[in-house]
């Protein structure tokens, strides 16, 4: 099993699946199959990190650069807070690590910002001062009166 992991990965996934159906027990690659599925939870937690630090450059970008705003800057804060709420309803279990994912994510925030924008680092604040409800919130645009009729 252990050569199957290794040589071909879906075929081995099937097999597991496979396995786990017909209830054979004895015959699972348990090492593997714990590693791949303590894998998957931290999958969850890097894609709620990387959604967030996308989602918060941009309202940084939104609040720095006003006079650079988009409707692209708009979809991508839309679909990500979309994308976020979304991944929390399905993995409730993921809230308790929010502000932990917040703060981890703020930094990459800034650097996403201030590469985008080519203002310097020290522009933006060292902490995240978007509390997170207003972050998910679809009336929240940094240095806009709070609305969810932007761009038309």
């Amino acid at each position: 099993m252990q050569n199957l992991y290794k040589a071909d990965f879906y075929s081995w996934t099937q097999e597991q699946a496979n396995l786990l159906r017909c209830h054979q027990w004895n015959l699972l690659d348990l090492p593997n199959l714990i590693e791949e599925i303590e894998s998957l939870g931290r999958k969850e937690r890097q894609e709620l990190r990387n959604r967030l630090s996308i989602l918060i450059g941009h309202l940084l970008k939104w609040e720095y650069q006003p006079k650079q705003r988009s409707r692209s800057w708009l979809a991508t804060i839309r679909v990500q807070r979309r994308e976020i709420i979304k991944l929390l309803s399905e993995n409730p279990s993921l809230k308790p690590y929010l502000e932990e994912a917040l703060q981890e994510s703020y930094e990459n925030a800034r650097d996403l910002a201030s590469g985008e924008t080519n203002l310097p680092l020290s522009t933006f604040p060292q902490q995240c001062l978007y509390p997170f409800e207003e972050i998910l919130s679809d009336r929240f645009y940094p240095g806009e009166p709070a609305t969810d009729n932007l761009m038309g």
